[in-house]
């Protein structure tokens, strides 16, 4: 019997050494679909790259060759303009390959990452005459969405709600995932830290992540720790903005990769405190699927996607975004820690669900003919 075969395609390009964080999703889709038993054959990198990988592909159709389906992810940037230098030379390859595969019988499943274009703060930040061809090509690639996709994949399907076309075909919800399951049978709770709270919050600080109400909470109470992770260069530009909340139960580091996993070991909770706003309601942070995998439990915000999340599995708080709110959780784990127990079980039950060998099974079961 024939291994089975699909194809995945990413019109970007990816530095699989050092990925950024929006392209750890696609290499562990990659990863994904090795691990549930296909053999994939990949597009991917600048046009010229996609173009000979394309070549392949149909070449191997032409054969005899028979792949399963297609799933591909957006860039953050218009499909035409994904060359290094933005210059359209490849303006129709992506979407005549789309056009191709479905002459050949092949469903298409799109993950659609952002909608950040259609808000007030991408038309203040982008200048007129670099973002009025952009959003012109933004909905092209809508436009060959609705004429090609089978299956439209949102990182939760409130960001439906802002796209700005009706799509003819399935939308399905299709958020990050866990890259390891971490969780252990051993007790999550650190008991032996009877009389401290240890809290960890991983990312970014800057005006969209703002964290002062945490650190203020935190500055309040001398029972809590908080380790706050984040590049080097963004705490230069933004401590002055935290200073004056710092104590000796506030500590800052710059780590990455498995320099993390004694700080993720250590917390009783991590953070995904943030102010709300439009974007966040649909946007599903890959740190919370992170954190996930650690069987922690997490503090939220209400009326955003992470918030809605966190209160449908009972997998933490959801908290309206205020600092006495946070001083009055803290008083209450404290009194009880055991009250985390509850939440690390529910973490447990929902861990094998959120991997992303799940997310592979799910588009296999949506996509195959």
């Amino acid at each position: 019997m024939d291994k089975k075969r699909c194809i995945i395609h990413f019109p970007f390009y990816i530095d699989e050494k050092f990925p950024s964080g929006s392209n750890i999703r696609p290499i562990e889709f990659m990863k994904a679909f090795k691990d549930i038993g296909y053999d994939v054959d990949v597009i991917m990198g600048y046009g010229k790259e996609r173009k000979g990988a394309i070549k392949k592909i149909k070449d191997n159709i032409a054969n005899g060759v028979k792949y399963s389906f297609v799933y591909s992810e957006s860039s953050t940037e218009p499909t035409i303009l994904t060359e290094k230098n933005h210059i359209p030379k490849y303006a129709f390859l992506d979407f005549n390959f789309f056009k191709f595969c479905k002459k050949n019988g092949l469903k298409i499943g799109l993950f659609y990452r952002d909608i950040y274009w259609v808000f007030d703060e991408y038309k203040n930040r982008v200048p007129f005459h670099k973002r009025y061809p952009a959003v012109a090509c933004y909905k092209y690639d809508l436009k060959m969405y609705n004429k090609f996709v089978d299956v439209l994949y949102l990182p939760s399907m409130k960001m439906y709600e802002y796209i700005p076309f009706d799509f003819t075909g399935n939308v399905a919800e299709l958020p990050p995932a866990t890259e390891i399951d971490k969780v252990s049978e051993l007790n999550n709770i650190n008991i032996d830290n009877k009389n401290i709270l240890k809290i960890f919050y991983v990312g970014g600080i800057s005006k969209l992540y703002n964290i002062q109400k945490l650190f203020q909470a935190v500055k309040e109470k001398k029972y809590v720790e908080l380790t706050v992770c984040c590049r080097k260069n963004e705490w230069e530009n933004e401590k002055h903005i935290y200073e004056k909340y710092l104590c000796d139960r506030i500590n800052i580091v710059h780590k990455s990769g498995d320099e993390l996993i004694p700080y993720f070991e250590e917390a009783d909770l991590f953070s995904l405190f943030f102010e709300p706003n439009e974007y966040r309601k649909f946007s599903m942070p890959v740190k919370l699927f992170q954190y996930l995998g650690y069987a922690k439990p997490i503090i939220s915000t209400s009326n955003t996607a992470t918030g809605d999340f966190v209160k449908k599995y009972d997998i933490g708080w959801e908290l309206d975004y205020s600092t006495e709110e946070l001083l009055n959780l803290f008083d209450k784990i404290y009194d009880n820690k055991l009250c985390l127990d509850n939440k690390i079980k529910n973490i447990k039950a929902i861990i094998k669900d959120n991997t992303w060998k799940a997310r592979a099974n799910q588009v296999e079961k949506d996509l195959s003919i």
